[in-house]
């Protein structure tokens, strides 16, 4: 025989709990800029860390469709400057790109930050050393990370980048990183 349960028993909290967990594993679709996230479910998680500050992160930012302040600010934390220490506000389209990338990419690897808040400062510095660093790079208005994961290639993770319809996608193999950003959408690099 069949039990039946009644659904009056399962709290709020309890459904929430269930969905959460299937959420973060599950790999959601994309069909425009806007919906990055749709269909990931009602929670949005970040996992990263440093190798040049030795800190990491793992966290979830975003619930039932409110940013978690204390959440987003460590993040802009955790992405600032760390050559002059300068922190300055991550745009949240970028942070949800790199949120569903490493979704789609069905990982639980965290990222290796590169590069994420940039001043000015070290842009040009970085632009004096290379020709591949923007003068008005997007990393200096907080709107853009370059980002690696030791199991994805450079081009699965570029290619679930641009799966999500939300901004800049660069491929650099040769460094072995991917670079995101929140601006117009647009891929380079091989």
């Amino acid at each position: 025989m069949i039990e039946k349960t009644s659904t009056s028993s399962l709290t709020r909290r309890a459904l929430l709990g269930a969905f959460a967990s299937t959420a973060l594993v599950a790999a959601p679709t994309y069909s425009k800029a806007a919906g990055y996230l749709r269909g990931s479910g009602d929670i949005r998680r970040l996992k990263m860390y440093s190798a040049r500050t030795g800190e990491k992160i793992d966290m979830i930012y975003w619930v039932e469709g409110d940013y978690i302040k204390d959440a987003v600010k460590e993040v802009h934390h955790f992405m600032r400057d760390w050559r002059t220490n300068d922190v300055k506000y991550i745009d949240l389209r970028t942070i949800d790109i790199m949120a569903a990338s490493h979704n789609i990419l069905d990982v639980n690897e965290p990222y290796m930050l590169l590069s994420g808040y940039r001043s000015p400062k070290t842009n040009a510095m970085l632009r004096a050393r290379s020709s591949g660093v923007a003068k008005n790079s997007l990393h200096m208005k907080g709107q853009a990370a370059d980002l690696r994961l030791s199991s994805r290639s450079v081009s699965q993770v570029s290619r679930a980048a641009v799966s999500c319809h939300g901004g800049g996608v660069g491929r650099y193999s040769g460094s072995n990183f991917v670079h995101m950003d929140c601006g117009p959408v647009r891929s380079w690099g091989r």
